[in-house]
């Protein structure tokens, strides 16, 4: 115990010591066992202190008068304590690379928040102390503890378990009493810069251990499996005295160090995660194990599975919960795992430290490929250089080996685990060579990952974060630049590459994965990826979720911490359906199936077809598809019945749907559960029953005169089909045509058969995506272009107003204020006694600075108008880079459930490729749109400015009209945020273009 006369420095120099710890046992792994377990978590005393200035003396005390403590949960994040609402203590904080403290490693401001902690706890008279362990699952991120008054130690690395002996301090039989003082900032953070919320407390559970005497300390599970022959080679390092048994494999009350030779077992993978169910026996205590056989290697350049080829298809997983923070129970990380099982996803990589173990448990029952990352990032040195870089810095070495040893002793058992990555974005450095030798020669069963290691000098996958398309295509044919050291280039030229992070899932995305899936396929040397991120980091706030800024944070990045293929609340997004369907372990692909698992055949699957006309049901039946063999192809034979239904239906757009559902149910998912569908156009019976106006518009599209950029026009000539069209007529300050009425001047269409429309003009702009807002590899970003363009000022000058014999025609002119380009425009109106049809014909006076964020018309309606339906695709939304989750078929929504609530409101809800809608009342009436052949649709409350206007989506308010765009094109979304620019396939330019589509009320 310090002395009154020691200084308040003196007292906590433990804080800003580079060391580890103090008093902490050696790691070792996580298991349960029938000896006792005294769980602590509960609600504790707890007090916030300002600063080391501010704490409690003797508050370790057994009879320290806490009475008018408060009381918080343990586990918990102490800023995340009182959400949704105002934090009780402090606030959280984002940054995803900056530092929050001044950067003077290992130092730390001397305000700087702790907590203390006090719990009293009754100790059962026959529970054994001798040996007894105090564990901590993860405390941020420092912390002292005291049991009965007396000091065991101290410990850092935030998201690693530390355990103290407490065998000469506990106390049977009575209460005895714990004390917790954690630290909010000390030297670890400087080794913790995690892209995350800045959250502390103790976050993860704890708990007295009994250890007994005869007890097994330690062991180490060693399973291999041969794929040459299918045997199993196991071996269990024991610290103790202990016998195996293992019943599947016939091992009963043996020696564990074997090694045993099983002639035949069945190997753990994601996609069979067998687990053989054993015990170690000691005199002192039983220890259930559960035993996976395999072999993950990098073999001849390829990344291999128990022999076979192996593809990531994978997510980076941070952990959160948008009310308790990084504290997750057992049934959120289940929702997780399952939520990533019934989307194709196959792989884990444990972004940026290792998580709660349970869910390494999850993994290896489920089946998910870990790449299992230590609690180590220093991304916040880059701005200086990388000046004083904890990696590079003998002084810190020892804080870095112990975190690897924390992370592989903990983890080393779990068959899930087949890779160790050394950590994140900490540049390079001496300490990361050593870590990784130190790993190497403790567990060389498994691969070593750090995408740091540029040249992979001592790293066993060539690995890096967003490479663009080419990039990975040429280190897919072993074509990337060469290293300064030949011997390193031979190195990094003999493994598999893989990207560790790639389409940033921010907001409206990612786009663009169907290529980087290609790319994966298309090469051998390629072993797939993670995307960026699993789940929104969204903070709990009433009405909405907060990022960073929110809580007035004086240095913070905003919303780029709301990067997940979830919303907070663990829904899926657009982005993670996109994800799903590129993931499909089988791809049907016209009349062929490609089994894609590495080790499993389709056995487990059925198969189903039905047939839509226009979509509506014609005709479904299984399909009989016999086992597939991993790897192989089959050529699907499809029934009479379906080709009869096919030649017997009516006119209209034949869609063949077929899917392969779950057989019976698996432990992730029910019987019945889609794994991969498919759809295709049957193009022996062409779509034949085309809109006359369709046609008609369709001409005019390819009218000469209309399409140049010339003011005003002529007559046009078409023939003898001008006949069926009604002839404008001018009455007063407005001119009909058909059911619609025009302004007389400006040209602007009023309404329609009784039903008002208001703003009828061609828009250019969209609220912008985070993949505008953000740019990490680009400089401005896109949202700037767009905004010095003049993109979102555009004027509209009416040139002309001219009513021909079967046309009303509208010349326009739109441009930015302030710059020389524009967009010559004609709107060409035709209509018949119930019908409106519209072409649109645009041409730029000079090639435009930037591509155009869509190109469209878009006007309002009513807002009782609110029941959406379309034939097109769906149900989702969808954009040209974003649209394989999307099928073709009918479709209903309210407007406000076409919207996608993205924690920062921007461009969505977008339907693509609609063939007609509906807008309608209650009583059916409404608006009906056509296309030519089809259009882009949205439908919203509010209009694009409220959006853009907009930082949280409860600001937006229903303007009681609706706002509708009608589009021929939109710019893709990407992933640009942190990624790079879109293909130029995919950039939606300033150029001549022509679109039409009809527009009918409903009465």
């Amino acid at each position: 115990m310090p002395s009154d006369t020691e200084t308040s420095y003196q007292r906590f120099a433990y804080v800003e010591d580079r060391s580890p710890g103090t008093g902490r046992l050696a790691p070792r792994a996580a298991f349960a066992s029938d000896a006792a377990v005294l769980g602590l978590d509960g609600r504790w005393r707890f007090r916030l202190a300002a600063g080391l200035h501010d704490t409690t003396e003797a508050f370790q005390a057994p009879d320290f008068d806490d009475a008018a403590w408060d009381e918080i949960a343990v586990p918990s994040c102490w800023q995340m304590d009182g959400l949704p609402g105002e934090p009780r203590y402090g606030a959280p904080a984002y940054t995803n690379v900056t530092y929050p403290i001044p950067l003077n490693p290992p130092h730390v401001p001397r305000e700087n928040p702790t907590g203390e902690y006090r719990y009293a706890f009754d100790v059962p008279g026959d529970f054994h102390a001798s040996g007894a362990r105090l564990r901590f699952e993860g405390v941020d991120s420092c912390f002292a503890v005291w049991l009965n008054g007396a000091l065991l130690g101290d410990g850092k690395g935030s998201r690693l378990p530390t355990e103290f002996d407490v065998s000469s301090v506990l106390e049977p039989g009575r209460q005895n009493v714990i004390a917790v003082r954690v630290h909010q900032w000390s030297a670890g953070t400087y080794l913790e810069d995690q892209d995350m919320w800045w959250l502390s407390g103790i976050f993860r559970s704890a708990a007295v251990l009994e250890r007994p005497r005869e007890g097994i300390s330690d062991f180490f599970v060693h399973a291999d499996y041969d794929p040459a022959t299918g045997a199993g080679t196991l071996r269990i390092d024991v610290t103790g005295t202990a016998r195996l048994t293992v019943p599947d494999l016939g091992i009963a009350d043996a020696d564990p160090a074997g090694p045993f030779v099983i002639r035949r077992v069945e190997p753990w993978s994601d996609e069979r995660p067998r687990l053989y169910a054993g015990e170690l026996v000691s005199a002192g205590e039983r220890v259930p194990i559960r035993i996976g056989f395999r072999r993950v290697e990098a073999a001849d350049g390829v990344l291999r599975a128990n022999g076979k080829p192996l593809k990531f298809r994978g997510v980076n997983r941070h952990e959160w919960h948008p009310l308790t923070g990084r504290t997750l129970s057992p049934e959120t990380m289940l929702e997780d795992v399952l939520l990533m099982k019934r989307h194709n996803i196959n792989a884990v990589r444990t972004s940026h430290y290792p998580p709660d173990s349970r869910f390494l448990d999850l993994c290896d029952e489920y089946g998910l490929w870990v790449i299992d990352e230590c609690d180590l990032e220093t991304h916040g040195f880059a701005v200086v250089g990388w000046r004083e870089n904890p990696v590079a810095d003998p002084a810190w070495r020892e804080a870095l080996l112990d975190r690897a040893e924390r992370m592989v002793e903990r983890d080393k058992n779990h068959p899930s685990v087949v890779i160790w990555s050394l950590g994140n974005e900490c540049g390079s450095g001496e300490n990361l060579a050593a870590m990784a030798a130190w790993i190497r020669e403790r567990n060389p069963e498994r691969l070593i990952h750090y995408e740091g290691d540029h040249d992979s000098s001592y790293v066993d996958l060539y690995s890096r974060m967003y490479s663009d398309y080419d990039h990975v295509a040429a280190i897919g044919v072993y074509q990337e630049p060469t290293t300064v050291d030949p011997t390193a280039d031979a190195h990094r030229r003999s493994i598999p590459f893989m990207l560790c992070e790639f389409a940033h899932a921010m907001g409206n995305g990612p786009g663009g994965l169907l290529e980087y899936r290609d790319l994966f396929e298309a090469h051998p040397r390629l072993a797939g990826g993670f995307v960026w991120e699993w789940i929104d980091h969204g903070v709990a706030q009433g009405s909405h979720y907060a990022y960073g800024g929110d809580f007035g944070e004086r240095v913070h990045d905003g919303n780029f911490v709301a990067d997940g293929l979830l919303f907070p609340d663990r829904t899926p997004s657009p982005g993670l359906l996109e994800y799903a369907k590129l993931c499909e372990p089988v791809r049907i692909e016209g009349d062929t199936v490609r089994n894609l698992h590495h080790s499993r055949d389709t056995g487990y699957l059925r198969w189903r077809w039905r047939l839509e006309i226009d979509g509506d049901l014609i005709a479904q039946d299984e399909l009989p598809v016999p086992p597939i063999a991993p790897g192989s192809t089959f050529r699907l034979r499809y029934p009479d019945e379906l080709t009869k239904a096919a030649h017997a239906a009516g006119p209209g757009e034949r869609w063949l749907t077929v899917e392969a559902v779950l057989s019976d149910g698996e432990p992730w998912a029910p019987a019945g559960h889609v794994v991969a569908w498919s759809q295709l156009e049957l193009g022996d019976a062409p779509f034949t029953d085309a809109d006359p106006l369709v046609d008609q518009a369709v001409a005019l599209a390819a009218d000469a005169l209309l399409a140049a950029t010339a003011v005003g026009g002529s007559a046009i000539d078409r023939g003898d089909a001008a006949a069926d069209y009604l002839t404008p007529q001018r009455l007063g300050d407005t001119v009909t045509l058909g059911p619609a009425s025009f302004d007389a001047s400006s040209g602007e269409l009023l309404g329609l058969a009784g039903l008002a429309i208001d703003g009828f003009a061609l828009d250019l702009w969209r609220a912008p995506i985070d993949n505008e807002r953000w740019s990490s590899f680009t400089a401005p970003p896109l949202v700037e272009a767009w905004r010095t363009a003049g993109l979102d000022r555009l004027e509209h000058d009416v040139l002309a107003v001219e009513s021909e014999p079967d046309a009303f025609t509208v010349t326009t002119r739109v441009g930015p204020v302030g710059r020389d380009h524009h967009l010559d425009v004609v709107y060409v109106w035709s209509a018949t006694d119930s019908r409106l049809c519209l072409t649109v014909h645009v041409a730029p006076n000079r090639p435009w600075p930037c591509p155009i964020p869509r190109l469209g018309v878009s006007f309002q309606l009513p807002g009782e108008l609110n029941t959406v339906s379309w034939y097109g695709l769906g149900p989702g939304e969808a954009y040209r880079d974003s649209r394989s989750a999307v099928r073709i078929g009918h479709y209903q929504s309210s407007a406000a459930d076409l919207q996608t609530p993205y924690l920062f409101p921007q461009e969505n809800g977008n339907r693509h490729q609609v063939r007609r809608a509906s807008l309608t009342r209650p009583d059916g009436t409404g608006l009906l749109l056509s296309g030519a052949p089809h259009f882009d649709l949205a439908v919203r409350p509010w209009s694009s400015a409220a959006m853009e206007a907009a930082r949280h989506p409860d600001e937006l308010i229903p303007s009681g009209r609706l706002h509708v765009q009608v589009d021929h094109a939109h710019h893709g979304i990407g992933s640009a945020s942190c990624g790079h620019p879109l293909q130029p396939r995919h950039r939606l330019e300033a150029g001549r273009a022509s679109f039409a589509f009809t527009l009918e009320a409903l009465q």
